[in-house]
């Protein structure tokens, strides 16, 4: 993942990089970094470029999962 660079239009339409989805093994496996708020991660952060308001969560899955 840390090498990912497929980004594409149908897959990231807002050019965010938050999402990636590859092959492993035979299996498609996909990955979506989340963006909550500090508060204990419950909802969305109110701006998720801002460091000190946001907790960023990377879910690794496969793509049946999604």
């Amino acid at each position: 993942m840390r090498n990912f660079d497929a980004f594409a239009p149908g897959s990231d339409p807002y050019t965010e990089h938050d999402f990636g989805a590859f092959e492993y093994n035979g299996h498609r496996v996909c990955w979506r970094i989340e963006y909550f708020d500090r508060g204990g991660g419950t909802y969305g952060s109110p701006d998720p470029a801002e460091l000190y308001l946001t907790q960023r969560v990377l879910k690794i899955m496969l793509a049946g999962e999604y």
